[in-house]
């Protein structure tokens, strides 16, 4: 279990002052301007020794995304986008981050903007988010006056203004293009890549988008050193990851705990078990709605980490929320309500996805009452296979994982509903 000395995030829960004064007293802005006197490539070896992969879902190595940045300026201008756009169903830790924290968020900006030659950052946040919105530009407007920010920001020579973006809440912004896209004024759209961001992103220029957790715990990394942060966690698997917890636990929670945790632990330690007891856990759904489900008891012992999620159970971390359903769910109908999501957010800009997500959403929602006959499953698995892959971005992907999770993992009750719906039928007709 992590001990509280070496959580990054020392105000999640918001007990103690979000403002400038309280984010000092609790360590944070503490010889930033040390740190980047340091230079660039040492930021960016640390960041790569210290093995943390991105916090948004995809798991990339964040100090060789970072490494992607040109060296030598053409005579562009670089740019650090943060991805606030926290919109997967399930997920709500970045939220807090923005809400209790933001000072670990702005600190790290300014790091990871240095780092990449960037004199401009662009956060941007989530439509719904209005209370977040206003937490972070009050830090923003804080650390302006404050001179961290700004010219000669930290005292350190390097010009560095800080912008706060709000969508207008398009799940579809969350994916990096379309924010960028969405951030030029045009509609949130992918875009094909290549170009990657890095060559040309946001205004054709070399950009990176980062996660917001994935820049908030820059500043501790650096200040504590990559081998403390790498010593949690396996292999590929390092340091602290705030897990959000949700659905049938006594005691739902947002908390930073090692990565390789045990779900089990996870779960005893900080929701107080699981709501009914563990024989009454029937699946969990381990990283945000994209990711398949998994069966209960597949889970208990399960290691919270990307590697293991994805290689033994076929499932992934993803932004670590974790949604747990007891015996009272209807599975079914609750991966229904995802694709019903997907197909809401879809796009539309390429056919497999605008067409696919309508066209499994009436499935499901046939195979929730049991309309259907026993030979649509596989078919419904068939059209799954033709969007996955076959996209721009990854909402195809992630519209099709969880119906593939629910054919893999619980075939059998939705061809008991479908026995059970035609003997009705045939009693009817009786």
């Amino acid at each position: 279990m992590l001990k509280d000395q070496d959580r990054i995030f020392t105000n999640i829960y918001g007990m103690h002052e979000r403002t400038l004064k309280g984010a000092l007293a609790r360590g944070h802005w503490d010889g930033t301007d040390k740190l980047i006197g340091k230079g660039r490539d040492w930021i960016i070896d640390e960041m790569k020794a210290s093995g943390l992969r991105g916090r948004g879902g995809a798991g990339f190595p964040t100090g060789l995304k970072w490494s992607f940045m040109p060296k030598e300026s053409d005579g562009r201008p670089s740019y650090l986008v943060v991805n606030a756009d926290e919109s997967e169903p399930g997920t709500c830790k970045d939220r807090e981050i923005m809400r209790h924290d933001p000072h670990t968020l702005i600190e790290g900006c300014l790091i990871a903007s240095f780092a990449m030659q960037a004199h401009a950052c662009y956060i941007y946040i989530r439509g719904e988010y209005i209370r977040e919105k206003e937490a972070l530009q009050a830090a923003i407007d804080e650390a302006y006056d404050a001179g961290l920010v700004g010219v000669n920001a930290c005292g350190t020579g390097w010009d560095f203004d800080i912008y706060l973006h709000h969508g207008a809440g398009a799940y579809i912004c969350g994916e990096e293009t379309a924010l960028l896209e969405s951030l030029e004024g045009k509609k949130g759209m992918p875009r094909m890549k290549p170009p990657f961001p890095a060559g040309a992103g946001l205004y054709g220029c070399p950009t990176t988008v980062n996660n917001v957790e994935s820049i908030a715990v820059v500043p501790t990394i650096l200040r504590r050193g990559a081998s403390w942060f790498s010593s949690f966690g396996r292999q590929n698997n390092a340091g602290t990851k705030l897990f959000a917890i949700s659905g049938h636990v006594n005691n739902p929670c947002v908390v930073e705990e090692a990565m390789s945790i045990s779900f089990e632990e996870l779960i005893e330690k900080h929701c107080g078990g699981i709501r009914g007891g563990w024989d009454n856990l029937k699946a969990v759904i381990p990283g945000g709605s994209s990711v398949p489900c998994v069966r209960g008891e597949n889970m208990r012992d399960a290691v919270m980490d990307f590697d293991y999620l994805r290689g033994e159970l076929g499932s992934g971390l993803g932004t670590a929320a974790v949604i747990v359903m007891d015996q009272s769910t209807d599975i079914i109908k609750a991966i229904w309500r995802l694709a019903k999501f997907y197909k809401h957010e879809s796009c539309g800009q390429c056919t497999p996805c605008r067409e696919g997500t309508g066209w499994m959403m009436r499935v499901m929602e046939r195979l929730v009452e049991g309309n259907a006959d026993p030979e649509e499953i596989d078919m419904l698995w068939d059209v799954t296979k033709q969007v996955e892959g076959h996209t721009i971005c990854a909402l195809g992907d992630a519209a099709a994982w969880p119906i593939q999770g629910l054919i893999r993992n619980f075939r059998d009750e939705i061809e008991d509903r479908i026995k059970a719906q035609q003997a009705g039928k045939t009693l009817a007709a009786e």
